[in-house]
């Protein structure tokens, strides 16, 4: 254990939430992060200075990015001329302006960058755009905060928990996702979308007066973003993901931490995997599933055995550390208390009997809660000992 520690660095957690996930107050009393508790109170009460944001729980990681920089910063989300041309999206939508959770972040106030199943992605995603010159044209840089100009050393590190840095083998991922969010709706007590949303207002979609929960859900499930490359769907797709690891390099000058979780055991005599003792209902099927069929890239391939274990959602082989054709793995190891930490690789914690959900505060029982609860509490005290130089 860590014990008594005297920090090196004093920077801010950010909490980027998942697929289908949502922001404070989003669900009413229920938390994404701690479901019933409140890891945020929880850190907060450690000396802990931590940010919460909320992005678009469907949307591509370049929007979720753009989005987590302006919570941050403060101002109006600009997504760039070239991108929203490119989608015909609303380049800047008027209910998306922040006044700034953290305003005087930058290179000599950096960051922690904490991100759950996609939010992993999403965190990669925001590194990527600081810290490169987009352009609106050949020619032209965008004109924007975010995109026009580049900002190194604004992260000092990036932790992706259950994230499917390769993709995840989970077809048809919203409709057997939305099941989970219906789950946690009920458990919050809200009212239909009264509370949650999609955050769509970039494609022009928003609830309709009087509209029912049911039928937002169908709106925003048959809406045409689904046809694109815009949207969350390909990001976490096999393809898409690859297609994303071939421009999202690994910094030279971040920490990363990689937290691997599996709720699923190999069957004897076989190379499928079933769900472990412990696994809630909700995610028996999927686990199931996800243990004994293959996934496919764009171009025909097939996904191999070692890619049958998996948390539920995400095979666990997938949340190691990004590779892709283009640019192979990114350097990776295990995790060990006592190794001098080095900056631009991977470092790996496993999880066994924890599932997608469980990691973060949900669906567990009282062990797998307090190991949920353990590791947000050790994680913050090491992420404090990072050196700033």
């Amino acid at each position: 254990m860590l014990g008594f520690i005297v920090a090196k660095n004093s920077c801010p957690i950010v909490l980027i939430h998942g697929f289908m996930g949502w922001g404070e107050d989003e669900m009413g009393n229920y938390n994404y992060w701690g479901g019933k508790s409140d890891y945020v109170q929880m850190l907060t009460d450690q000396g802990h200075n931590v940010y919460e944001v909320s992005v678009g729980p469907v949307s591509s990681n370049w929007e979720r990015a753009v989005e987590v920089y302006y919570q941050l910063k403060g101002g109006q989300v600009d997504y760039g001329k070239n991108h929203s041309k490119k989608y015909s999206i609303i380049q800047k939508p008027k209910n998306k302006n922040y006044k700034g959770l953290y305003p005087q972040w930058d290179a000599s106030n950096p960051i922690h960058l904490i991100g759950h199943s996609m939010g992993g992605q999403t965190a990669r995603m925001l590194d990527y755009l600081l810290t490169q010159n987009i352009y609106e044209n050949e020619d032209l840089l965008e004109d924007s905060k975010l995109l026009g100009g580049v900002t190194n050393h604004a992260i000092l590190s990036i932790t992706s928990i259950s994230t499917p840095h390769n993709g995840t083998t989970l077809a048809e991922i919203v409709r057997k996702t939305i099941p989970f969010i219906q789950y946690f709706v009920g458990i919050a007590g809200v009212v239909g979308t009264d509370f949650y949303s999609f955050d769509l207002e970039q494609w022009g979609f928003r609830r309709m007066l009087k509209e029912s929960w049911a039928d937002y859900i169908s709106r925003m499930r048959n809406h045409k973003a689904w046809s694109t490359k815009n949207i969350s769907s390909w990001d976490l797709s096999l393809s898409g993901a690859e297609e994303i690891n071939n421009f999202l390099q690994i910094s030279p000058n971040i920490y990363y931490f990689s937290i691997i979780t599996s709720t699923t055991i190999k069957k004897e005599g076989s190379s499928q995997h079933f769900p472990s003792k412990g696994t809630s209902i909700i995610t028996k099927t999927r686990s199931k599933i996800l243990g004994s069929r293959s996934g496919y890239w764009a171009n025909g391939s097939e996904t191999d055995s070692t890619w049958y274990e998996n948390d539920g959602v995400v095979n666990s082989i997938s949340m190691y550390a990004p590779t892709s054709k283009l640019n192979g793995p990114d350097p990776s190891s295990k995790y060990f208390e006592d190794e001098l930490l080095m900056r631009g690789q991977w470092y790996w914690m496993k999880f066994t009997e924890m599932d997608h959900w469980n990691i973060i505060g949900h669906l567990g029982n009282k062990e797998r809660k307090k190991v949920s609860k353990d590791f947000f509490l050790y994680h913050a005290k090491r992420l404090k000992l990072l050196a700033l130089d």
